[in-house]
């Protein structure tokens, strides 16, 4: 019954158009011409049924004429026929006929943008090529194709089309073939770095313009699979990078933008003592000096016990960097080296600098905190010294109330240099008590207050 009720409608359908497509139709047109036009709509209509239950087998012969016949009547034949035939490429158990079956869904891909602008101007939401090269992409990819640099290149060219726009799936997959690209061919580990830096940067993109939040959902799990891809290869170690890299450094001094790539990618896995990165930073330093270039150079001569040149690059690098949270960090990172040569004066004005630009960063508190801690004597008087630890107790409090991220380390210090505080029966010979103020003299300059 449900089926001659179909018919039934088709056949009214059918004759409603058919004196058009008799007497109306002129080459081009999407429906084809005369009897055609009645066939064309027929098997639309017997297939899209058939697609609603999932019937891809008797599906794919109305289809298929409506594909090689009429191949811009309308957007759906290309969006069906790739469900019929992933449907029957998933089913089919004669390895000759799924082969059959995948390139028919390529070529669905390929014609869809043959006929691009026609579709295009039938639908009121156009496609663009990119997002369709991008899902040949993944059809490639997740139903038979075996190269992986045709899959690798399938994504790459849909990412660069697409941009900001670009699909969560296609972003991860391309990451996904890059790494089994990698997994057969060694010399294939630069090139896998620059694919997670072009993979990163276009999901950052993506992520940044998306205004759905499913889409941000899923962009957001793309990045994370990116990442996740880029660390489980074994390239990101700092020995993978200097060996990948020392040489290429030598053979591009004079390659700024490859030299900032290596820079770029050492800082950002934190491998920023190997040979290779001191050596970019200093030949890129020497072309265009920025703040990274100058932190890499200082890096470079801590190393090398150079304190003075150290310290002369970092603060380049803080005249240099115009972000402020950046600067913040270098301000900080110069006043851990300053502290770990003891020179606690000029570190603690340097962690200051850096509270200054950036109050939400417990760490330059903690660091004044462990100075102070590191050479609490001041007076000739024993129990003033140790009131010393107030002043650190001070600063370790003061680093978790603006951060919470070092509550756990500020509360284990916390507990150390308690037990190095006075007793009280220490400080009344000195007429001191709880609740007192105290200031702690030499570079500390600190008042505190006895609890």
């Amino acid at each position: 019954m449900k089926m001659k009720m179909v018919t039934a409608l088709f056949v009214l359908s059918v004759s409603a158009t058919a004196s058009f497509a008799q007497t109306g139709a002129s080459d081009g047109s999407q429906y084809g011409h005369g009897e055609d036009s009645i066939r064309c709509l027929k098997n639309i209509s017997i297939y899209t049924e058939y697609v609603k239950t999932n019937n891809f087998k008797d599906a794919y012969t109305p289809w298929k004429a409506v594909f090689d016949e009429t191949p811009w009547v309308r957007v759906s034949v290309y969006t069906n026929g790739a469900k019929i035939l992933r449907g029957l490429i998933a089913t089919e158990k004669d390895a000759a006929k799924q082969k059959q079956y995948f390139e028919e869904l390529m070529k669905v891909h390929d014609q869809r943008i043959q006929y691009l602008d026609k579709l295009n101007s039938i639908v009121k939401n156009p496609t663009s090529k990119g997002s369709i090269i991008g899902m040949k992409g993944h059809d490639y990819f997740t139903m038979g194709g075996k190269d992986m640099k045709e899959a690798h290149k399938l994504f790459k060219e849909a990412i660069e089309l697409e941009k900001d726009n670009s699909d969560y799936f296609v972003l991860q997959e391309y990451m996904d073939a890059a790494s089994q690209i990698m997994k057969k061919d060694e010399t294939y580990k630069e090139h896998f770095i620059q694919d997670y830096l072009f993979a990163s940067s276009a999901a950052d993109g993506a992520l940044k313009a998306a205004t759905k939040e499913n889409d941000k959902k899923m962009l957001k799990v793309a990045k994370d699979n990116i990442d996740a891809f880029f660390i489980n290869s074994g390239v990101a170690t700092c020995d993978n990078l200097q060996a990948i890299y020392a040489p290429k450094v030598e053979q591009n001094k004079t390659n700024l933008d490859y030299l900032k790539q290596v820079i770029s990618v050492m800082q950002m896995l934190g491998c920023t003592e190997q040979e290779a990165y001191f050596a970019a930073s200093e030949a890129a330093h020497a072309i265009e000096p920025t703040a990274e270039t100058a932190v890499g150079c200082g890096y470079m001569y801590y190393k090398k016990g150079d304190i003075d040149k150290c310290i002369d690059y970092f603060d380049q690098a803080i005249n240099l960097e115009q972000d402020e949270v950046k600067k913040a960090d270098y301000l900080y990172k110069t006043a851990v080296i300053l502290f770990s040569k003891k020179q606690l004066s000029k570190a603690k004005q340097y962690a200051l600098k850096s509270i200054s630009l950036n109050g939400n960063n417990g760490k330059p508190y903690i660091l004044i905190a462990n100075m102070y801690a590191s050479s609490p004597n001041w007076s000739d008087e024993a129990a003033l010294n140790k009131c010393t630890y107030f002043a650190v107790i001070d600063k370790l409090q003061k680093a978790k109330s603006v951060d919470p991220s070092v509550t756990e380390e500020a509360n284990k210090l916390i507990s150390t240099y308690a037990a190095h505080t006075p007793k009280d029966s220490d400080l009344f010979f000195l007429s001191l008590k709880k609740g007192d103020s105290v200031t702690i003299g030499g570079w500390i300059g600190e008042t505190t207050t006895i609890r």
